[in-house]
């Protein structure tokens, strides 16, 4: 596991961005170091079928890798595509199809967990940049 936590934030954000570049489903960033042991921080992104949640993964491991990021320690849910995690140690991925995403509900077991801002181009309509 990477300890400095400047590197570590840089990829949690980074992973953000990759995730939401490839959905229209809301991508959240929170901060769970302080009540989960075994990780920092939690990225929570979503597809709307299968394809796309394979999209997103992919993206966020190209992307993660690309700004010399690790490889994810483990990586769960590519054969039903409901529901992918990467786990890179220091953060964790999870990409879930939205009927999951509603049911399980992340955002909201995580609700006291602290909300990392992302740029507001990365939650915006595709192709809705800020000026």
């Amino acid at each position: 596991m990477t300890t400095d936590t400047d590197i570590v934030l840089s990829l949690a954000r980074r992973a953000a961005q990759a995730a939401a570049s490839k959905t229209e489903e809301p991508t959240v960033l929170l901060d769970v170091g302080e009540v989960l042991a075994i990780t920092n921080y939690f990225v929570i992104s979503g597809g709307r079928n299968p394809r796309q949640v394979r999209t997103v993964a992919e993206e966020v491991e190209a992307q993660v890798a690309a700004d010399g990021g690790p490889r994810p320690l483990r990586v769960e849910g590519l054969d039903s595509l409901r529901w992918v995690l990467l786990d890179y140690g220091d953060f964790v991925v999870h990409v879930q199809h939205g009927e999951e995403r509603v049911f399980y509900g992340l955002e909201r077991l995580w609700k006291d967990c602290p909300v990392i801002e992302l740029p507001s181009a990365v939650n915006a309509p595709h192709g809705v940049h800020d000026a």
